[in-house]
């Protein structure tokens, strides 16, 4: 049976087991993508995307004003009077001419009056957007200050629902423009989202970028109302991914205290979106993100910000289809390794699959700015999968088609012979092909009339003994048993392993069968039996050799002219004076032996004569 015949012998067991361990690659990869938990272990490899995508290209569109350290240690440690953030406001809108303003600074508790009053009239009339942060986790209800703005919004959507707050005192009621600055960290602590619009007793708020936008009447026309695939408004469950796009160098931060000492050039500021906030340590909210982590708040607003103007000016990344890009990678990966697996080794399959594994990284890569939702884990999974249990079913598979095989060829060929067919690797040696190989055919001669009168038992002892002597010479000198005869056998050197010296080696043999039946005689003539004759015929020429079985039974034989000369030539023994007759092109190929003619005859089916040849060792014999 050949290896391609073996593999359609296994049935649709095996057939049906690789089928479904390409199915459940792909229904893993799908899983990860539509129904498995956020993240699935996807983030990290996000992280490490947004990482190597963060460019540092300055971002000209906005700036940070920052109560940093440096300026807490110039004018005095916070709480700052608040007529001072009033003139900061005052600063950014009046005379370096900040198109907008937005505080990332709560204030629950009243300040003096004079700056109180100032804030509350840039906040009631001017591109001002004063904070709150909601709570989300909360299992007490966390209510300070006084929640203004928003809008009416009886049923939640996709906004996310808050527990409580944290809001400005009354004396800021008045804005016009309010927004959340609450954050929620993913389950490791990561901000990688923000709740775009949040749902608070009837109401919805912004968070603070798009309510800024929002405030200078430059929001995305797109309204936070419909998820898209890219994330650029909301990723369905009201949270946005955050892109971070650009590396925190890229943006501009200003210390407060050089803005209020007016050392700040203005071009850094005028026409720009201001974000107001502090990176100082014990006053600024500090998150994990995947540029860094230990990142200030007001930075993850900033990067918000920056999205949601490049969705505005139409430079944000267009959206993909991520997840089914995901799903095809992996139903491709999934149909690869149905068909090749069962035809390559355990080694080309794992390189295969490290190859499509890295293949779908840099694919991956390139997905994740245009869709928030894929997971880049989900292939990786479905090629996990496939490398613990396609790639050992596969090998067991060949492994069991291996032992068939090695079966297969022990039944025909000396041990040494199949041990050569394992070093040199063939592929399919049992495959039919065209060889020059030399046939021997032996047989006994009267057999009828040796065994007509002996019981069945001895009958049987007596061709096992006589086939005996006919195939020890065969499989010692790396002969390929095609079959037995009944009383003989048919065998032939050259094929499956090529032998340049096939002709001697067919010759050698006839010499051994010759002495095994004359030691055979020996032996029955000490127990008064009569001998036996064994003729044999040897011929060499090109013939097919291979499996021409069925799937119900394999055959590895030779088929060819030099096959029925070689049998012709057995049967033109039994009126010759010679137990061996060599055909012509065996005494051609024959380089160590000497051969002697010994006539010619016209063989059935030939339309001329054919010169006849044996070994000139051999004795003749009287007919």
């Amino acid at each position: 049976m050949t290896q391609s015949e073996a593999r359609r012998s296994q049935g649709w067991p095996v057939r049906a087991a690789r089928g479904a361990i390409a199915v459940i690659a792909f229904a893993l990869t799908a899983w990860v993508e539509w129904l498995g938990p956020p993240g699935m272990g996807g983030e990290w490899l996000r992280d490490v995307f947004v990482r190597l995508h963060a460019s540092n290209t300055p971002e000209q569109r906005l700036a940070v004003v920052d109560v940093d350290e440096g300026s807490l240690a110039a004018l005095g440690p916070w709480p700052w009077p608040r007529d001072r953030l009033a003139t900061l406001v005052e600063e950014l809108l009046g005379p370096y001419e900040a198109a907008g303003v937005a505080l990332d600074l709560v204030m629950p508790e009243p300040g003096n009056r004079d700056g109180d009053t100032r804030l509350a009239l840039l906040a009631a009339h001017g591109p001002l957007v004063l904070p709150f942060a909601f709570d989300f986790g909360g299992t007490l209800p966390l209510r300070v200050g006084r929640l203004t703005g928003g809008h009416p919004a009886p049923a939640r959507g996709d906004a996310v629902p808050a527990s409580g707050y944290i809001a400005n005192h009354d004396g800021l009621s008045g804005a016009r423009h309010t927004a959340n600055i609450g954050l929620i960290p993913d389950r490791d602590g990561m901000v990688r989202r923000l709740p775009m619009q949040t749902w608070y007793e009837g109401r919805r708020y912004p968070t603070l970028s798009l309510a800024l936008l929002e405030c200078c009447g430059t929001a995305p026309d797109a309204a936070p109302r419909k998820p898209g695939p890219s994330g650029a408004v909301g990723d369905g469950d009201g949270l946005r991914r955050v892109q971070y796009s650009r590396a925190w160098e890229s943006y501009t931060v200003i210390p407060a205290a050089a803005l209020l000492a007016r050392q700040v050039p203005p071009e850094l500021v005028a026409g720009k979106l201001v974000l107001v906030g502090s990176s100082a340590l014990g006053l600024a909210d500090r998150v994990a993100t995947p540029l860094s982590p230990n990142t200030a708040g007001l930075l993850v607003h900033a990067a918000a910000l920056s999205s949601l103007l490049d969705q505005r000016d139409g430079t944000a990344p267009g959206p993909w289809p991520g997840r089914w890009l995901a799903a095809l990678y992996a139903a491709a990966i999934a149909l690869l390794a149905a068909l090749t697996f069962p035809r390559l080794s355990a080694v080309v399959n794992v390189g295969l699959l490290a190859g499509a594994s890295v293949l779908w990284l840099l694919l991956a890569y390139a997905i994740a700015p245009h869709d928030a939702l894929f997971n880049p884990v989900g292939p990786l999974l479905g090629n996990l999968f496939l490398l613990a249990v396609g790639v050992p079913f596969a090998w067991q598979m060949t492994q069991r088609q291996s032992h068939k095989l090695l079966g297969t060829l022990r039944q025909y060929v000396a041990g040494s012979v199949v041990d050569e067919l394992l070093r040199r690797n063939l592929t399919d040696p049992l495959a039919p092909a065209r060889r020059d190989i030399t046939t021997l055919i032996a047989d006994m001669q009267g057999y009828t009339t040796h065994v007509a009168a002996l019981p069945v038992e001895e009958a049987a002892a007596l061709t096992r003994d006589f086939l005996d002597c006919l195939t020890r010479p065969v499989l010692a000198l790396g002969g390929t048993l095609d079959k037995y005869t009944g009383d003989g056998l048919v065998a032939f050197w050259g094929a499956p392993l090529p032998v340049a010296e096939h002709a001697d080696l067919a010759l050698d043999a006839a010499a051994g069968i010759l002495r095994e039946v004359a030691t055979f005689n020996q032996a029955r003539a000490l127990r008064g039996l009569a001998p036996i004759r064994v003729r044999v015929g040897m011929e060499s020429g090109l013939a097919m050799a291979g499996d021409f079985g069925t799937r119900a039974r394999s055959i590895y034989t030779a088929v060819g002219d030099a096959v029925n000369v070689a049998s012709r030539l057995e049967a033109a023994a039994r009126d010759l004076p010679h137990d061996l007759v060599v055909g012509p092109g065996t005494a051609s190929r024959a380089v160590r032996h000497e051969l002697m003619k010994i006539g010619e005859t016209t063989l059935r089916g030939k339309d001329s004569s054919t010169t006849l040849y044996t070994l000139a060792s051999l004795p003749g014999r009287a007919l």
